[in-house]
Formats: structure tokens, sequence, C-alpha cells
């Protein structure tokens, strides 16, 4: 953007493209690192409340035998239902250990004796055959997750279960599997989990559809959900359209089933495969309106827990605007422009006071909205949020960068957008940001200071009375900063 052999700034339209150029590098830096930092994790559901049955075995279980596993397998064959029901418990208690789970799978015939108790008649049996199924998942070791693949088939049929404990119980059970190992999703994929899993969503169920949420999301997170799972299975199946319907904001809304499938969305949007038919669907109208009601919950105290939704949702909205089909299908339009400005203001805040690490998610949005936006830079101006997004600035380089990206969106939209930024606040505080080390922050100040002299010649006069040379100065002999650095001396000089 800067040449010293010039030794002066190129024309606007250079300038501006070049800074849109950077913009676009860094916002695939970003969404890079946000499609990478992924949630992978197990979820176990234990009732640790004491039961008298089997307590006396727990104890002797720990130091598990195979011989001891093997007799638990027999009780749980043999005798009345009550008896059954209590080896299971015992065996069960033990699965928690890893020493007992490695015993269990070594032991020849142990899945085949479980699977026969999950698929028996007896509904008590079945149940603790699942929960000893439910432990075996949340084992760390793939071995143990790939021990488990003769149930799988049996645990999708009892998806369609009557018991929604059960089916609970089995979403948790297959979301644990599923992420452990690529041998047990080539074996679900053409039992059709994905079909299982659409008809579960439709489950009046709160419980269902938090344990299908995080199965689902489990599935999304896999290497090869982008080339395989997402565009043959997901995208052609209902499960986006109930998505959708699933984070409508309004007195049915769950907070938990909320940030279970906007996580969903979230890495099927990251995806890249066919966001055109989700903006189509109307997932900006929908998730802009989740944000206004995100908003509105931050201003009647009603925050508890809002982070957890509200970090999904920022980054599905801020994925969404970079795609080129925003503006072919409308998607600017389903947003409404200062409404949506000033409920991020109000997250931000929140964000500032309560969780600070969420405020480059917030910004990255901004960065977004105002990036191709003359009237989403208009609104910023209108609704005077130039000074509480500069009083972010000192916050961290990170936070900074982003201030400062979004504060170029604005001015490079032209002279009628830096006279409503001129006069006021913004150029001391650009001077301020010039005795910063990162070479980041003096970087994007110095672009925001290039769009300022372009386009309102008078900042120069006021840079050179508050010492701007000498600021400059400072990082005069930085390789990465001295080529901008002795452009902008220049057009300070002559100006």
């Amino acid at each position: 953007m800067w040449s010293r052999r010039q030794g002066r700034l190129r024309p606007v339209v250079c300038g501006v493209e070049e800074l849109r150029r950077r913009g676009r590098e860094r916002e695939a830096v970003l969404r890079k690192a946000r499609r990478e930092q992924q949630l992978v994790s197990k979820r176990l559901l234990r009732d640790d409340a004491p039961e008298e049955a089997g307590e006396g075995c727990v104890s002797a279980i720990l130091g598990e035998t195979e011989l001891q596993v093997q007799q638990l397998l027999r009780q749980a064959q043999r005798g009345t239902e009550e008896k059954r029901e209590r080896a299971l418990v015992s065996l069960r208690r033990g699965l928690q250990h890893p020493e007992t789970q490695q015993t269990f799978i070594r032991l020849e015939g142990s899945m085949r004796t479980l699977v026969g108790l999950l698929t028996s008649n007896q509904a008590l049996l079945q149940l603790e055959a699942a929960r000893c199924l439910h432990e075996l998942s949340h084992s760390e070791q793939s071995t143990v997750a790939e021990a488990c693949l003769p149930a799988t088939s049996y645990l999708l049929t009892y998806l369609s279960s009557h018991s929604s404990d059960f089916i609970e119980l089995c979403l948790y059970t297959l979301g644990n599997l599923i992420v452990e190992s690529e041998a047990v999703r080539r074996q679900l994929l053409p039992q059709g989990i994905v079909p299982a899993l659409a008809a579960c969503i439709q489950s009046p169920h709160v419980a269902v559809l938090e344990a299908l949420g995080f199965a689902l999301s489990q599935l999304l997170q896999a290497k090869e959900a982008p080339e395989t799972i997402i565009p043959s299975s997901i995208l052609a199946s209902t499960l986006p359209q109930h998505m959708l319907q699933l984070l409508q904001p309004g007195p049915k809304l769950n907070p938990g089933v909320a940030v279970e499938f906007a996580w969903c969305l979230h890495y099927i949007i990251c995806s890249q495969v066919s966001n055109s038919l989700l903006i189509a669907h109307g997932a900006l109208s929908t998730l802009g309106l989740l944000l206004l009601d995100l908003a509105e919950a931050v201003q009647r105290s009603e925050d508890a827990g809002l982070e957890l939704l509200a970090c999904p949702v920022l980054r599905c909205v801020s994925n969404l605007l970079t795609e080129a089909e925003v503006e072919t299908v409308g998607g600017q339009m389903q947003l409404r422009d200062e409404r949506v400005v000033a409920a991020l203001f109000i997250l931000l805040q929140f964000f500032f006071q309560k969780q600070p690490s969420l405020l480059p998610e917030g910004l990255w949005l901004l960065n977004n909205l105002t990036a191709n936006s003359p009237s989403f830079c208009t609104s910023l101006l209108s609704l005077d949020l130039i000074e509480p997004l500069l009083q972010l600035l000192p916050l961290s380089n990170v936070v900074s960068v982003m201030v400062l990206t979004v504060l170029c969106n604005v001015a490079e939209k032209g002279p009628a957008y830096c006279q409503r930024l001129w006069p006021g606040p913004l150029l001391p505080a650009l001077l301020q940001t010039l005795f910063f080390s990162d070479t980041e922050v003096v970087g994007q100040s110095l672009e925001l200071l290039h769009l300022l002299f372009l386009y309102q010649p008078e900042a120069v006069q006021v840079f050179l009375q508050q010492s701007g040379l000498q600021a400059l100065e400072r990082h005069q002999e930085e390789a990465q900063l001295q080529d901008r650095v002795y452009a902008l001396q220049q057009a300070a000089l002559q100006g």
C-alpha cells in the first residue's frame, strides 16, 4: 500500500482496495481460527446417588480381574430380574474405571453378552445395559469406543423408543462414540444415523433435544464432515430447517437447546458447503432476531449463561456475512441496521463487564457488518457509538486491532464518513495507539491515519500540533512498519 520509492501515498482508489484486501486476509485468518477452535468433548449421564444394590461389589471391582467381570456377566443373565439388574448396576459402576473398561473389552464374549441384555424384552435390564455402554462410550481410549461397534445399530433403533429418558441416554452414548472413532462413524452413517437424528428433532422433550444437539455437533466436527457428511447427509435432510426453528426467539426458546443447535449451525456454516441455502432459509434473519433477544435479556438482567449462546450466534452471523451470496439472496436485508448495531453494543458492554474473552467475537461481527455496508457504518455514527468503541482500545492488542479495523471500515467509505468522525476523540486515541509496542496495532492505526489524511485534510495539521511526527519516529526502524511510517510522515509534511 505504501512505497518508500514513491515517497507519497498512493491514490485513493488503490489505497482503499489495498485496505479491503488486507481486511479479507485478516477475516480469512479469523475464520480459519474459529473453525479450528472446536468443542470436541464427551458427556456423561450418571446418577451419583448411592444405591444399595451392588455396593459390596463396587469396592471389589476396582481392582477388577477377568474372573470377576465374567461372574457379573453370568449373574446378569440368570436369576430373578432384580438380581440380574443388581449385577448390571455393579458392572456399570466398575466400568467407571479405565482398568475395568480394558478388562471388559479384552474378555471374549463380553460385548456380545451386553448387547444381548440391551436387546432383551425387560426394560430395566435394557436400561442398565445401555448405562454400561454409556460408561464405555465415555472412555478416552479409542479401542474401547470401537469395541462398542456391535451395539450401535441397536442404539440407533432405540432412538424411536417411547421412553424419552432412554432416547436421551442413547443419544449421549452415540455422541460420545461418534467423536472418538472414525470406524464408528463409518458404521453409523450407512446405518442411518442422520435420518434417525432428523426424526428425533421433532421430539417435544427438551432433554432429548439437548442430547440430540450434542450428538449432532459431535458428528459435524468429524474431520470428514465438510467433504462427505454435511453435503450428502445433513443438508439433504430437514435438520437445518428444524434447527433454525429451534433458534427462533420467543417463549418456546429453550436456552440449553439453543446453545447446542447454535454450535451445530456454526459447524455447518464453517464447512462452507452451501451457506447460500442457509441464508435462503432465513438463517440471518433468525440469528439477527436472536441477537436482539439476547440484548433484551441483558437489559432485563436475565443474563445467566447468556455468553454460552452468544458466542456461537455471533460466529454464525459473522461467517454468513462473509459469503458472496449474501447480497444476491438478500442476506443484508435480513438484518435490521440500527437495531442490530445497537443490540451488538449492548452485548459488547456486557462482555466488557462479565466476559471480556468474548469481546473479539462481537467486534469481529461488527467488522463484517461494516466492511461492505455504508448503512451499517451510518448506524454506527448516528447512534454515537464511536466513542464507546474507542474506550475498548486499551483492553488488549487483539481488541485494539478489531476496533481499529471497524473504524477503518467506516473511514474508507469516503469524505462524508470521515467528516462524521471529525473532530472528536479519534485522533487523540490514535496517537495513544502509536505508543503501543504491538506491530499489528500500530500498523492498523497507520492505515486509519492514512484514510483520515486522505479524506479529512485538516486532520493533518492537528496531527502535527499534537506531536504526531515524534510518535511516528518510534516505529521508523521497524521493518514491518517503516515504509508506512515514512509515507505517513511525508504526507503530513506535505499536507
